[in-house]
């Protein structure tokens, strides 16, 4: 099978020859890889390690120049200033690490009081900032190597709601916002929405066919349960993610859609909405994934699933080879699963692990 047939097989839950594999890792620990192992890109190393999926990442930027501020700190499209964040430690065989990445600084909705406000921000995105015309070339040629092409954007150019409300607004305002103002709440979300159908819908015109799968990301839920009640997210975001869904699958691609946390409560209101993979399925968030595979593998696909916050940076080669060995365990009989951690490999993982991770997918991914 090519990786693609692979990828497409496990969506219409039947078994391929393997569990397909996705690889999301840090820049850190990908540049890290390719040093120790002389290659010369990502490419070289995602075939190096038999991952099956291949990330556009969208459009080229064009719109206006983003701002650096005195403090430091870069504004996104979105007009919301963000602050280098560094973080670092010792990985379990002795070397050091580091990770640097953006934090929200300063949400620039926050003082607003009323929709006229919001109305007028003057930052809000539109689809006149990218240049679509490379996209189907680009993935066209990911379809000739043979692999599944994913359209799906990094972080704030990822189609989301929750999300860029809570950089917009603050996480706190937001919240509060759909509690108290609801107003103000929805039409944060008109503008976020209808920015990202606007968009998309360009990007799937632009690739003319040459997609398989839309990527959404949106940390719907906590460490211990969703951010919102299943009674306030089909009130707020239900026909909204809907709307995101209906318009991929009118372009006859599926849908995969990144949450964070446990978000177990909403996983029907996913399903009803027209959701094909979720993504993420965080252990140590409490996600049950041998409920899930039983309660909802008759409508939904999975990828992920593997744990990076106890396993892969604090466990040994052979815990990660039996973690892999139990995900496979529960979520490969009869198809509907990719191989993938539950979010980005982070640099506190050791190389050690990593291959460990990667040899137990092919070992343990093998159907009979």
């Amino acid at each position: 099978m090519t990786p693609r047939e692979r990828v497409l097989t496990a969506l219409d839950h039947h078994e391929a020859d393997r569990i397909p594999i996705d690889y999301w890792a840090a820049d850190a620990v990908t540049d890290r890889l390719l040093a120790e192992r002389g290659l010369a890109d990502k490419e070289a190393l995602l075939r190096e390690l038999g991952a099956d999926l291949r990330y556009h990442l969208g459009p080229t930027y064009v719109g206006r120049k983003l701002r650096t501020f005195d403090d430091g700190t870069v504004e996104d499209h979105w007009g919301v200033p963000r602050a280098w964040m560094t973080t670092e430690g010792v990985r379990r065989d002795g070397t050091p690490w580091s990770w640097r990445y953006k934090h929200v600084a300063r949400p620039p909705l926050a003082a607003m009081t009323t929709v006229a406000e919001i109305d007028a921000y003057p930052l809000w995105p539109d689809t006149d900032m990218y240049d679509y015309s490379q996209m189907a070339q680009e993935c066209e040629a990911i379809r000739r190597a043979g692999y599944a092409v994913v359209i799906g954007a990094d972080r704030l150019d990822r189609a989301a709601q929750l999300k860029p409300a809570m950089y917009l607004r603050g996480a706190e305002q937001f919240l509060v916002d759909l509690m108290t103002e609801p107003d103000l709440g929805e039409c944060i979300l008109d503008h976020v929405v209808g920015f990202y159908l606007t968009h998309y819908e360009r990007i799937f015109e632009a690739t003319r066919g040459l997609a398989d799968v839309f990527f959404m990301g949106d940390d719907m839920g906590t460490q211990t349960g969703p951010w919102v009640s299943p009674e306030l997210y089909r009130r707020f975001f239900k026909d909204n993610f809907a709307k995101y869904n209906a318009l991929a699958h009118r372009y006859g691609l599926r849908t995969m859609y990144h949450t964070c946390g446990n978000v177990t409560t909403l996983v029907r209101d996913f399903i009803d909405a027209g959701l094909d993979v979720l993504q993420s399925l965080q252990p140590q968030a409490g996600m049950d994934l041998t409920m899930l595979k039983q309660d909802y593998g008759q409508d939904l696909c999975f990828q992920g699933g593997i744990d990076i916050q106890r396993v892969l940076p604090h466990g040994s080669p052979q815990d990660v080879r039996d973690h892999v060995a139990d995900r496979a365990r529960i979520m490969g009989p009869g198809g509907g699963y990719i191989f993938g951690t539950a979010h980005n490999i982070l640099p506190d993982v050791a190389s050690e692990n990593v291959r460990a991770l990667f040899d137990a997918y092919h070992e343990f991914g093998q159907y009979d």
